[in-house]
């Protein structure tokens, strides 16, 4: 790639779980950490968010292991259409994707991606930054998460 995706930017690791309260358990008992805080999000329209290219609705459970400036993140998502249903149906539990922050080459690694035949699977906004999940599962295992900034 002509814009190529640093290791430095190599941020997180998504896991999508079937019982986030006993996933995070077992993580704080690996860690010897406190249970991290379970946040739960309610399905709500936003039209800041599409997945497979139209607006989505759902919500989720998230936990947020953090390792130095590294997250390991856990995902249950509920029962919508989402790219993390998508994939607890299909696979189970597992890694959902690998997240690199890449500045101002976002665009440009996204426009790449998407030449070499990969799909914006999910795009999400939030206050001062977003985030693309990059659907390059069949051939890489695992989806990218490309934000310009945390």
């Amino acid at each position: 790639m002509k814009n190529n995706i640093g290791f430095d930017g190599f941020i997180q690791i998504a896991l999508v779980v079937k019982d986030i309260q006993k996933s995070a358990e077992t993580w704080a008992k690996f860690f010897n950490i406190p249970v991290p805080e379970i946040s739960v999000s309610a399905p709500a329209r936003n039209p800041d968010l599409t997945y497979r290219g139209k607006p989505t609705f759902y919500g989720q459970k998230m936990a947020v292991i953090r390792v130095g400036s590294f997250v390991i993140e856990l995902l249950e998502p509920d029962e919508h259409e989402s790219t993390f249903r998508e994939f607890l149906d299909k696979h189970g539990n597992g890694v959902h994707h690998l997240g690199f922050q890449v500045g101002e080459k976002r665009d440009a690694i996204i426009g790449e991606l998407e030449q070499m035949g990969y799909a914006m699977r999910t795009v999400g906004y939030y206050p001062g930054s977003s985030w693309t999940i990059v659907d390059c599962e069949d051939d890489l295992g695992v989806n990218l998460n490309i934000k310009p900034r945390a």
